[in-house]
């Protein structure tokens, strides 16, 4: 009963004269969720969107995750959304996943909180780019796991990247080495975790999701013990997120651990793909290959044997960026974001009404025909050039938009950059056998772990 009065309460506008977006809501209750989450490959829309997007418009109705949907595919309209956060929208995961990334996550909350939490981030962020210890433990991470394939001709290339990445995350947020009792800890869990964000929220003995609330439940407990461990000593590591974070007044240790837990989160899981990705789409073109390493060939040629990589090799690295930044568009890390509208907006010649989900699809901005040319196609060189921020924000939305813009998306650029550098300085590599193509569930993996074939320089 209680169901069929929120449904009849959010679906009042339709009878109200109110010009909402054209679209169907699919079956009563269960709407059209099911179709929306569909697997797809991550370099597509996906069926239902491509469907509907041709029936209804770049704009338009449906039913999703419980609530009524306005979808956007019109890149306008998505950066108006993301443009006007905390005034005219809000942040509104489903309250499934908050039950897995708990209350204090940036994910989950909104205004003061969030903007507290954000600044926090951003200080810690700056401060790693600023070090110049944080860019020598990327080296020698990226240098570690590539070296350590001397002798193999096949790898799973998937498992490799969240081998570094997880070893670079964990060192910069908590301070630990990969092996140490804790971090193994922490990375059984998370990976439990991990499963569990995006599965059914039926918590029930077993399931993905009941599993993903306790593997935090532990995680959090892991944390609570470094950071006890940390007071006790008394020692501060500048380069460490937590020691910077273990001063800060006005914040529980709850928050503490769900500052540390987004930080793994972003760190890890978008930063291990990111590599994924661009292994996977140089793999199958050597004259891009080719380009990029004759840039790093020039870096490395100008340092000695046993130096590192700095923050200004960092910025020679010009075409590095533009292949970071055409994988980003064409493998959709982040297919969309979930808002809410806090008012009835009126947008153009239709109105958003207030209480109403709005999900901006970033990967819809990325295969924009009017935006970018032959947008199915592996282009770096249509970077070339883009020096201004806002003119390459409207075209490329990997990492959120407005208010909450990702705080960590040059770390995990930088990251990838230094990666890259030892994989094409190190190995040719091609794609294993078939076609490991990226699939959206709506997170995205490779079926297969990407294997790839590697010949050593």
């Amino acid at each position: 009963m209680l169901a069929m009065v929120l449904v009849v309460r959010h679906l009042l506008p339709l009878f109200h004269n109110i010009n909402v977006p054209r679209g169907s809501f699919g079956w009563p209750l269960i709407g059209e969720t099911f179709g929306f989450l569909r697997p797809h490959a991550s370099t597509t829309l996906g069926l239902f969107l491509q469907n509907r997007v041709i029936r209804y418009g770049a704009v338009f109705t449906s039913h999703l995750f419980g609530e009524p949907t306005v979808v956007s595919c019109d890149k306008e309209l998505s950066n108006f959304v993301l443009q006007n956060e905390e005034r005219l929208f809000q942040c509104s995961y489903p309250a499934a996943i908050h039950g897995v990334l708990g209350d204090s996550s940036m994910l989950a909350v909104s205004g003061y909180r969030h903007h507290r939490l954000r600044n926090l981030f951003l200080s810690l962020v700056a401060s790693a780019r600023a070090s110049p210890t944080y860019y020598a433990q990327v080296d020698r991470a990226s240098l570690a796991v590539v070296s350590s394939w001397r002798g193999r001709r096949t790898v799973s290339f998937c498992d490799e990247a969240r081998k570094f990445a997880f070893g670079v995350i964990l060192k910069q947020v908590v301070g630990l080495s990969a092996e140490e009792p804790a971090a193994v800890d922490i990375l059984e869990n998370y990976l439990t975790f991990m499963k569990g964000l995006v599965s059914l929220p039926l918590r029930i003995p077993g399931t993905a999701y009941a599993k993903a609330v306790k593997a935090r439940e532990k995680i959090a407990c892991t944390l609570e013990r470094v950071i006890q461990d940390r007071r006790e000593r008394g020692s501060c590591d500048e380069s460490v997120f937590l020691d910077g974070l273990l001063p800060s007044e006005g914040f529980s240790d709850k928050e503490k651990v769900g500052f540390v837990l987004d930080a793994l989160l972003a760190g890890y899981e978008t930063t291990s793909l990111l590599i994924s990705m661009l292994a996977y789409f140089l793999g199958q073109s050597d004259k891009h290959i080719d380009q990029l390493k004759r840039e790093h060939q020039s870096i490395r040629s100008s340092k000695g044997k046993d130096e590192f990589l700095n923050s200004e090799d960092y910025k020679k690295m010009e075409y590095t960026q533009n292949v970071i930044n055409e994988t980003l568009r064409c493998g959709n890390v982040v297919k969309f974001v979930h808002r809410k509208a806090l008012k009835d907006v009126k947008f153009k010649d239709y109105v958003i009404p207030s209480g109403w989900k709005v999900l901006p699809i970033l990967s819809a901005v990325h295969l924009d025909a009017s935006l970018h040319v032959n947008p199915q196609q592996f282009q770096p060189c249509r970077w070339e050039g883009l020096k201004n921020q806002t003119a390459s924000s409207k075209m490329l939305a990997a990492f959120g938009g407005g208010l909450r813009l990702c705080p960590g998306s040059e770390l995990s650029k930088i990251e990838a950059a230094f990666f890259l550098h030892h994989l094409v300085l190190s190995y040719r590599w091609s794609i294993d056998g078939e076609l490991d193509v990226p699939m959206a569930y709506p997170y995205v993996e490779f079926g297969r772990g990407l294997p790839i074939h590697i010949d050593p320089i």
